[in-house]
């Protein structure tokens, strides 16, 4: 499963990963207190590159470590990942984040 910050980051990740579970926290604040599912194994923390977005990505996590859920971060290359679909254009492959995404869950 992965979990984001704005509909709009989850949105745009999503056209990478169309079956991927998705769930927006619509702010920091809610991203850092989404409730885990006792069947969740790993956790794509789909974080914004600013200090709340760090905020919420350290408190999930903790809270992930807590629990037995393997954590894994995906940082954009600007402020989110819809920034990064719409400034990149050409340069923004969704593929390619596809397949790092696989690879890390390998």
């Amino acid at each position: 499963m992965a979990a984001g910050e704005g509909i709009e980051t989850i949105l745009s990740l999503r056209q990478a990963l169309p079956k991927m579970p998705m769930i927006s926290g619509l702010s920091a604040g809610h991203l850092s207190a989404i409730q885990f599912s006792p069947h969740l194994r790993r956790l794509y923390i789909v974080r914004d590159n600013d200090p709340a977005g760090d905020a919420a990505r350290d408190s999930l996590v903790d809270r992930t470590i807590e629990t037995g859920i393997e954590a894994i971060t995906l940082s954009p290359v600007l402020g989110d990942f819809n920034d990064d679909l719409v400034s990149l254009s050409g340069a923004y492959d969704p593929e390619a984040l596809a397949r790092l995404i696989r690879g890390l869950s390998g």
